[in-house]
């Protein structure tokens, strides 16, 4: 009652997909298959760029490359923008403390085939 925007049918699809099970099975399915494209990241950049360490692949669907001190950040998206591959610099996500920080890319992996990954990874190291 307090909530007043919650639409029903949704809330019966969910409470549908956890009692049946579904729900637990579709997540099992899910962490396969981003583990999947997480280990195809890892791989491409190991194979392509060895002295990358990516950081931040613990949880989530993101990864962080970092880059050369005094890399332009702008210019290496705007490169990768150009051959179709899309990221973000760490710089979008710090506010004004941390804008004295190292240039780093922001890699999603989560709505990415994993046999898209490599072939991205080798045209945004290339």
């Amino acid at each position: 009652m307090s909530d007043r925007g919650s639409c029903t049918m949704d809330q019966l699809a969910l409470a549908t997909l956890l009692t049946s099970g579904r729900y637990d099975r579709h997540l099992r399915r899910m962490r396969a298959v981003y583990a999947g494209r997480r280990a195809a990241l890892v791989e491409a950049f190991a194979r392509h760029s060895p002295g990358i360490r990516l950081t931040g692949l613990a949880a989530g669907f993101h990864a962080v490359a970092p880059l050369p001190a005094g890399a332009d950040e702008a210019a290496v998206i705007a490169a990768a923008r150009e051959r179709r591959v899309g990221l973000y610099g760490i710089g979008d996500y710090r506010g004004v403390a941390g804008a004295a920080a190292p240039p780093a890319l922001v890699i999603g992996f989560g709505n990415v085939g994993e046999r898209a990954i490599g072939p991205a990874v080798a045209d945004l190291l290339s």
